[in-house]
């Protein structure tokens, strides 16, 4: 079972590491041609918007309602019935998502208003952030039948197709901010058209490949239908439970509204570089044991789920722990190496590293939420998540107003890493009350092995990373090595005092 696992894992960690990267050169140009100030704020806005409710409804609450509901259709029903499913869902989905999308055009001015009402003190500011928000929030239907198709064919075990899929949106965004953009009377609206383009782009790339596993959707309206029902029914609490980070983001981005200019652009930036070891592994975790652990549910192997639930654990703590630590000690490096160019100066990077570091710190909590919310939605149980999101909601929304006045937009940062360890905490606690999920033995030894191999880490990264004065005056290129080396000296370091300790792969391979 861990074989197959780490396999299909393996495989959607490669594909997001090349969308990963393809990002970060995304990002460079963004920062290059761009910088951070009132034009990268507005956009940043405008994007997030649509992206967050991608999040919100596509990849989280709907793909967390969805794929419990096709793998139970695929494991006690027709493949008549479960095409039957597809076309209905699709149908009823893009129905709902049309009409959402409309009124998102229409009410463009107004979600301003809710979600960065601070930029309505600059008139110029809101205007553009307005314009951009109508060009980009068709994304959202584009992007959510994208995911749709994603939940097909990753319950198919067609991880590799969803998980390469962003690469299109990236190169897009490339082509937009160097080709597109100064064709623009403002070019920063050249990312707006960017993300149009690239929804319907990605959309499209799905389509040969659910013709290969026979389920190219025939779009029919279902809401009555049983399995739509059954995925709703799901899917309406399951908007709270799986995306309650998302959630926290935007109260971070509405409350950096009201700060200097830049601050929304430095949160962005340092979430990006936060996203990428989450989604290379995190992500890519809890979309192949979600398929795996709705099938064991189905099939009543609760022993063989709890062993799914303990396995992905323990893989999450030995990437995740260390990437915490890379994270939180080269945050003004890694800035400075990737994103110190053009219009991006030594302010922005020092002023990113301050969120990026408060980021940092909730990785190992981010990648847990998204290993032991599956263990919920599996079971087809929604509302649990919900009481727990709604409560690590409430904390974050606290620490956020306490914590803003002395750390600025890293106080917002940091609040949202202590709500998601609230969070992970919650669904932890109650998987294990209900007796869903038991510890295999050796997990004491297991976590004093990983704190001293991440010590040797630390180490090695402190000693090795020097002042950030000399980052922001140094060349490109040496920077550029000189992070590169870093990142392999600590790799490797950590990679041998995993072994010294006695963590082997068998360990994690046959659990």
């Amino acid at each position: 079972m861990s074989k197959a696992l780490l396999k299909s894992t393996g495989i959607v960690s490669a594909m997001t590491s090349l969308s990963r990267v393809t990002g970060f050169i995304r990002d460079m140009i963004y920062a290059q041609l761009f910088g951070a100030g009132a034009g990268t704020d507005a956009f940043f806005v405008a994007f997030r918007i649509p992206n967050f409710l991608r999040r919100l409804f596509a990849e989280g609450a709907f793909s967390q309602a969805f794929v419990p509901v096709f793998s139970e259709y695929q494991t006690q029903h027709s493949p008549e019935e479960l095409r039957e499913l597809v076309d209905q869902v699709t149908g009823t989905l893009g129905a709902i998502l049309l009409a959402i999308t409309a009124i998102g055009v229409l009410a463009a001015p107004l979600l301003i208003l809710i979600f960065a009402p601070g930029f309505t003190a600059d008139a110029g500011k809101y205007a553009l952030t307005v314009e951009m928000l109508r060009i980009t929030f068709p994304y959202l239907l584009f992007i959510s039948l994208t995911a749709l198709a994603g939940g097909v064919l990753n319950s198919c075990g067609r991880f590799a197709i969803p998980a390469v899929t962003p690469v299109f949106l990236n190169l897009t965004m490339i082509a937009a901010a160097l080709w597109l953009a100064p064709l623009m009377e403002q070019p920063v609206m050249g990312l707006a058209w960017g993300v149009f383009i690239a929804g319907i782009i990605q959309l499209g790339f799905q389509i040969p490949f659910l013709r290969q596993v026979k389920l190219l959707p025939r779009p029919r309206w279902g809401w009555a239908a049983r399995g739509v029902q059954q995925v709703l029914k799901l899917m309406l609490p399951a908007v709270f439970g799986s995306s309650v980070a998302q959630v926290n983001l935007l109260i971070d981005t509405l409350l950096a509204s009201f700060l200097v200019s830049g601050s929304v652009s430095w949160l962005y930036y340092s979430d990006r570089l936060v996203e990428f070891p989450l989604g290379i592994f995190g992500v890519a975790l809890g979309t192949v044991i979600l398929p795996r652990l709705s099938r064991q549910h189905a099939s009543a192997e609760t022993g063989n789920f709890s062993r799914t639930l303990d396995w992905a654990l323990r893989w999450a703590l030995l990437i995740g722990v260390p990437a915490t630590v890379a994270l939180v000690l080269l945050a003004g490096p890694m800035l400075s190496a990737l994103f110190q160019y053009g219009e991006f100066d030594a302010r922005d990077v020092a002023m990113s590293a301050r969120s990026l570091m408060a980021f940092a710190l909730g990785l190992v909590a981010f990648m847990l939420i998204k290993v032991l919310a599956p263990g919920f939605y599996a079971r087809q149980d929604t509302r649990s998540p919900v009481k727990y999101g709604v409560i690590a909601m409430g904390a974050n929304t606290a620490m956020v107003l306490i914590l803003i006045w002395p750390l600025a937009h890293a106080g917002l940062a940091l609040a949202t890493s202590l709500a998601a360890f609230l969070n992970a905490g919650l669904l932890f606690i109650n998987l294990r009350r209900r007796g869903i999920y038991q510890p295999q033995p050796g997990w004491v030894i297991y976590l004093l092995q990983l704190a001293i191999a991440n010590l040797a880490l630390g180490l090695v990264l402190w000693s090795g990373t020097g002042d950030l004065e000399h980052w922001v005056h140094a060349s490109a290129h040496e920077r550029l090595w000189h992070l590169g080396g870093l990142i392999a000296g600590g790799g490797g370091s950590y990679l041998l005092a995993v072994l010294m300790v006695g963590i082997r792969p068998k360990h994690l391979l046959h659990r």
